[in-house]
């Protein structure tokens, strides 16, 4: 066989080189949006109410040409809130396809890339000083989570939610139509929810309770050996909590009390329990009126951690996440007296027990076979 024609036919067929203008026309055209996600200090999701929809969003927009998310972020935000900001890190990035059930009927959509950044914690001074252009923007709110999801449409509130997620867990959201891309990250799997609490402006004392004082409750924060603690989230209102509870008049102490919830709620063997000190309640309401009383806070290390079981107490079982001491405050709800206690929780545990402050990482749960890790 001839050389040369065997070579001939194998050759690969050259693709005609396409111009600058029909490779840019080739190219995929989207659009390109940005929002930031700013609390308050309850930790409550800040929305705005467009004057042209019904349903309200978080502040941003589109971008303009030769813009990116950040620069879109911080001049939509000037724009709608009068509020001067550099953005912070990116928590959540969400790809809208065309034909997406969300997008308004009949309207020309070539796709969408959402980003949402961290806006931070706004001050009440930072809140007065917001100023909405009327022609644009009819009001804003601030609100809990659940509350702000039911404001928005579908695929919104599944963006702000799990960008909101994602601030609390240390981690970003990577979405395509409103669900995550890999593996659900617990709050989202769990679909847990942010509420301030009652009782987040009562007083912290740190200390001993007041000799007479009636000791109703008792909750713990207890330490894994990372430095990060327990919340536990019971399915059907999933809010985080501290293990713990009511004190039972089959409890010889506080102590005693928090040794067994946390053996029902989180199936968790506790060492030395410290007592941290207490929040005032002046009514007592939850507990049928009896007056003024101290809710106690406790602090513990965790020694072993059982299989996942039912918690006798609800028929439910709960849910175990780990979180950093500072994670778990934005998730109860306190506002600034549970930052409080975190920081004094965490401080006992390393002082009376070598725990470590807790290094900057995602939440996880704790495997539902046992064990801490």
């Amino acid at each position: 066989m001839d050389a040369s024609a065997h070579g001939a036919s194998a050759a690969v067929p050259v693709e005609p080189k396409m111009s600058h203008e029909e490779y840019a026309r080739s190219r995929h055209a989207v659009w390109l949006s940005a929002a930031a996600l700013f609390t308050d200090e309850l930790g409550r999701v800040l929305l705005v109410k467009p004057t042209y929809r019904a349903q309200w969003l978080l502040p941003g927009g589109g971008a303009e040409a030769g813009e990116g998310p950040e620069q879109t972020c911080r001049r939509e935000v000037t724009e709608e809130l009068g509020l001067s900001m550099q953005p912070g890190r990116l928590l959540a990035v969400h790809w809208l396809a065309p034909g997406h059930p969300d997008v308004t009927e009949g309207m020309s959509f070539p796709g969408e890339v959402r980003y949402v950044l961290d806006g931070g914690t706004l001050t009440p001074r930072e809140i007065a000083g917001l100023r909405l252009p009327d022609d644009e923007l009819s009001g804003y709110e601030f609100l809990d989570s659940r509350a702000a999801a039911e404001r928005m449409i579908p695929v919104d509130a599944q963006i702000m939610l799990a960008a909101l997620r994602a601030r609390l867990a240390g981690t970003t959201a990577h979405l395509d139509g409103g669900r995550h891309v890999g593996p659900v990250p617990p709050l989202d799997r769990y679909q847990v929810h942010t509420r301030p609490r009652t009782g987040r402006d009562w007083p912290w004392h740190p200390g001993r309770t007041p000799e007479g004082f009636p000791i109703p409750q008792a909750w713990g924060w207890l330490f894994a050996p990372d430095g990060r603690v327990v919340l536990v989230i019971d399915p059907a209102q999933p809010l985080a909590q501290l293990p713990g509870g009511t004190i039972e008049p089959t409890d010889a102490s506080p102590e005693a009390a928090l040794l067994r919830e946390a053996a029902e709620e989180a199936q968790l063997t506790l060492g030395e329990v410290e007592r941290l000190g207490w929040v005032y309640d002046a009514t007592g309401e939850v507990y049928g009126g009896i007056g003024e009383c101290a809710r106690l806070r406790l602090a513990a290390p965790i020694t072993a951690a059982a299989a996942s079981a039912i918690d006798p107490a609800t028929g439910r079982r709960n849910v175990r996440l780990l979180a950093t001491p500072q994670q778990a405050a934005a998730l109860l709800g306190w506002g600034e007296q549970g930052h409080h206690q975190a920081e004094h929780a965490a401080r006992i545990a390393r002082s009376r027990w070598g725990i470590p402050l807790a290094a900057p990482s995602p939440i996880t749960e704790l495997p539902s076979r046992g064990g801490l890790s």
